[in-house]
């Protein structure tokens, strides 16, 4: 399934995307640069392929080394380093690349961290504030899901709420202004069983903060609203869906009657946001598991219903996922490939006809398949990890102070997790300093096999971005680095 063009773009806006006439793309840029007088004509043939060439490339592939690129097209350093300079002054190549098959690597995480110079405080060994902070809060959970990494029946105890939650409070007035989205409340463990998330969320807003709570809303009821008010000051809840059925949901969190429960919680929920008015939006992230693909229709049908008990309120977004957990390669069989492209495409139909104007995040691998590029996660080993991890980019802080280096190492008893915590907050210690501390006194993790399972696709993305950035740097592109910036 190949998304179709836009009769009015431009072949070169499209050429990164399989399929694409690469020669008309080519013979537009080569007309651009004659009329811009940037290359005289009789080079601009070949200086057009080579540009578009290298917007195919970085469409599909956006972690290649420049080196990689340059050695690819067979030009010499000073040859390559013009176009470069001509990239940069040709917008629709740049709109190529970031329209994509994997344009979502650069819109949705690349360019956003570069714009911030998160990426440059990393390499340089800079301290600064983490562009983004977790919050996991939950002392509990009420499920036991088969792919979570949660130790079974490990938890903290009640007594670490009280400081756990003054000093979550204290990292908040840390955050600095300018980036309302920085903070998020997660797990770990599961947040609504922290009875002071409301006053924490509630907390945030008044910081200018918009933060997300990501949760399964086994707790969301009438109760939990009416006892945490400040739930509903809250930007969004994004509800993570584990089925559609009692049945699909007992076999992956081991709870019987949860997905009922859920749905209901939803239901009222939508009901009271529609009578309150309230701004808060609400949205679910949903993975398709291998053998669900055709699913996805029922999860339109789902969101439907849930519209219906809105009142008018809709829902706002969902976040698709597939499951590549078990894949050693990071690809897919091509049959299982054909059928999720064929599902997308059914889905899209389905989305169209019965809640236009949702909000659909395909997330990484899932924007080049419906593209019609081959789906590949990145694949993050051990040896490639980064001992100094990211802190200037991202953190996690749990109940207890402890602050995580990357996102899925936060839960508490987990093998090996420990090794991740850059340091602890306290009465005494800042997040600030904690970050700071870390990075000057030049901490360091080893990694070990399995390793790699502490990182979310956020930090696989952000470690392989590193690890591009200072590749360039190692081969003499440190200005031109990453390609885009």
């Amino acid at each position: 399934m190949t998304a179709p063009a836009p009769a009015a773009t431009a072949p070169a806006e499209r050429c990164a995307h399989p399929g694409a006439d690469l020669g008309a793309a080519a013979h537009a840029v080569g007309q651009t640069l004659v009329a811009g007088g940037l290359v005289p004509s009789d080079e601009a043939g070949t200086t057009a392929r080579h540009l578009v060439r290298l917007a195919v490339r970085y469409g599909n592939s956006p972690f290649t080394p420049l080196e990689e690129a340059r050695r690819d097209l067979g030009v010499d350093r000073d040859a390559f380093r013009r176009l470069l300079a001509l990239f940069g002054q040709l917008p629709e190549l740049r709109v190529a690349v970031e329209t994509g098959p994997a344009g979502a690597y650069w819109k949705n995480t690349l360019l956003p961290l570069e714009q911030r110079g998160v990426f440059d405080a990393a390499l340089a060994g800079k301290p600064v504030f983490p562009y983004s902070v977790g919050l996991y809060p939950g002392p509990t959970c009420m499920f036991r899901c088969h792919f979570c990494v949660r130790v079974t029946g490990a938890r903290y105890d009640p007594s670490a709420l009280d400081s756990g939650n003054a000093m979550f409070r204290s990292v908040i007035d840390e955050i600095p202004t300018g980036n309302p989205f920085a903070l998020y409340f997660s797990g770990g463990l599961e947040p609504l069983t922290n009875p002071g998330l409301g006053t924490l969320a509630a907390h945030a807003v008044q910081h200018g903060l918009r933060p997300t709570v990501y949760t399964n809303s086994f707790a969301l009821t009438e109760r939990t609203l009416e006892r945490q008010p400040g739930l509903w000051d809250l930007h969004a809840v994004r509800t993570s869906l584990y089925g559609l059925n009692d049945e699909e949901y007992e076999q992956t969190t081991g709870k019987k009657a949860a997905h009922t429960r859920v749905r209901e919680n939803l239901r009222r929920f939508q009901k009271a946001r529609a009578e309150r008015e309230s701004p808060i939006n609400l949205g679910f992230a949903y993975i398709v598991l291998p053998g669900r693909a055709s699913r996805l229709l029922d999860l339109v049908d789902f969101i439907a219903d849930l519209n219906e008990a809105g009142q008018g309120r809709t829902i706002d977004f969902v976040n698709i996922r597939e499951d590549y957990s078990g894949r050693d390669d990071g690809k897919l069989p091509q049959q299982e490939r054909a059928e999720l492209q064929e599902a997308l495409a059914a889905f899209e139909a389905r989305v169209n006809e019965r809640t236009p104007g949702l909000h659909i995040d395909y997330g990484y691998a899932l924007n080049s398949l419906r593209a019609g590029a081959d789906a590949e996660l990145l694949r993050i080993k051990p040896e490639t990890m980064r001992p100094t991890a990211h802190p200037q980019v991202a953190v996690q802080v749990d109940l207890l102070g402890d602050v995580y280096l990357y996102r899925e190492a936060g839960f508490p008893d987990l093998d090996g997790a420990t090794r991740y915590i850059a340091g602890r907050v306290t009465p005494d210690t800042s997040l600030t300093e904690v970050v700071r501390d870390f990075v000057e006194r030049r901490g360091q993790v080893e990694a070990r096999d399995g390793d790699e399972y502490f990182m979310d696709g956020f930090d696989q993305v952000v470690t392989a971005r590193l690890n591009q950035l200072e590749r360039d740097a190692a081969d003499g592109w440190e200005d031109v680095r990453g390609f885009l910036r």
